[in-house]
């Protein structure tokens, strides 16, 4: 096998263009930029500013094009990169475990069941007892509501003050790998893509995006998703809608925080409960399920105290409210109704497509298929992000290290 020459050019599958002058200006412009993401954690958007998330971005760029002319982007020799996943996942595990390796980092699962924390042992005492050798934690709690990122912020706290007391000879950086609140490594892929799709962040300005709930024949989806998507993209000047049946309300704040954040940005935000109101003239729509905050609440109670039958009664209920708005679905006449009937269509996956996963769900088979290959490079982002996150927790000068491993080019690859 021969490798490819680390200084030739590699194509973008994803722009059909060479990489060579896309990462010059990516350097460039992170170089050039202000943001405060060294020694910090990533637990939610709204509390980065937009130059920390814009710099975030951009050094995901850079490690993208970087990895297609096969250049070894190995920046820690060594450290662990610490896992908690107490959700399934899918896309994260994975895309967490692949940033970690982009950057040389080994990957450890923190497996509850295999751990002191079964036996008792204090969020504080884990996280530092993890923490000697690692570099970064990325954590998924979704499932209880107000617990997640409470957590999180517990984790951050620990390891805070382990480091102020020399316990910890290093900090390392937290990572939200979906919480109960926000999921800002799936929402900072999304907007890679509509970066790439548009042309620039800049070039979102005044687009027309639709945040919607979709049926779903399955209940207690987060509210992270939809919520991290008004919670980011609301900061961008674009023109941001939220449909939804009555009744399937966010987390108290959240539509405050969108209105909020839309008119500093110079866009607008409003809510809706017809969703083909909501998709005309589109540029983006988003259709996702998600259960009602007052479920979720419930479901969290009934969760916390072992009680199995009510929450059977309870998944009952809310399968019985899902299938009053069965008609929430994209389909091809709703996507008709977007802007010359060609929006972008995004998801976090994994999608119900109707007649495929599901008798009927989230979006039509027609119209997944026809976005199916875009939707795939979005999810591609991730990795990407994540490695992003961890490194400009880790490193100073970001730019300045990946202008030192474009400069070494040591091949990825070797023949």
């Amino acid at each position: 096998m021969h490798a490819a020459d680390p200084r030739k050019p590699a194509a973008d599958p994803a722009s059909g263009h060479a990489s060579d002058a896309a990462l010059d200006a990516t350097l460039f412009r992170l170089a050039a930029g202000r943001h405060e993401l060294y020694g910090g954690d990533v637990l939610l958007t709204w509390q980065k500013s937009l130059d920390d998330l814009v710099a975030l971005l951009d050094i995901a760029e850079a490690l993208r094009l970087l990895r297609l002319r096969n250049i070894d982007t190995r920046c820690f020799a060594s450290g662990l990169a610490i896992s908690q996943f107490r959700d399934q996942s899918t896309r994260t595990r994975f895309s967490f475990a692949s940033a970690a390796d982009l950057l040389g980092l080994a990957v450890q699962d923190l497996d509850e069941g295999k751990s002191q924390l079964s036996h008792g042992e204090t969020v504080r005492e884990t996280a530092v007892m993890v923490s000697f050798l690692s570099e970064a934690i990325g954590i998924r709690d979704d499932i209880y509501l107000g617990a997640g990122h409470t957590y999180m912020t517990e984790v951050a706290a620990a390891l805070d003050q382990a480091h102020r007391e020399g316990v910890l000879p290093g900090r390392p950086a937290v990572v939200n790998l979906q919480c109960d609140i926000d999921h800002p490594t799936q929402t900072l892929a999304d907007l890679q893509h509509l970066r790439r799709e548009f042309g620039s962040l800049e070039n979102l300005r005044g687009r027309k995006l639709v945040m919607s709930w979709a049926y779903s024949p399955s209940y207690g989806k987060p509210l992270s998703v939809p919520q991290g998507v008004l919670g980011l993209m609301t900061r961008l000047g674009m023109d941001v809608v939220l449909a939804h049946p009555p009744g399937y309300d966010l987390l108290p704040g959240t539509l405050e925080r969108a209105q909020q954040q839309a008119r500093d940005s110079g866009g607008s935000f409003h809510r809706t409960h017809d969703m083909a109101e909501a998709f005309a003239g589109a540029d983006i729509v988003y259709p996702k399920s998600w259960a009602p905050f007052r479920i979720m609440e419930r479901r969290t109670e009934l969760l916390r105290g072992g009680d199995r039958a009510a929450l059977a009664d309870l998944e009952r209920e809310c399968l019985a409210q899902n299938a009053e708005h069965a008609g929430w679905t994209c389909d091809r006449a709703l996507m008709d109704r977007t802007r010359d009937g060609k929006a972008h269509y995004l998801h976090c996956l994994p999608a119900d497509i109707t007649d495929v996963s599901c008798r009927r769900g989230e979006v039509s088979a027609e119209v997944f298929e026809q976005h199916r290959v875009p939707l795939y490079r979005q999810a591609g982002y991730k990795p990407y992000v994540i490695a992003a996150m961890i490194l400009g927790s880790r490193f100073a000068d970001p730019a300045g290290l990946l202008r030192s491993l474009l400069g070494r080019a040591r091949p990825r690859l070797r023949g």
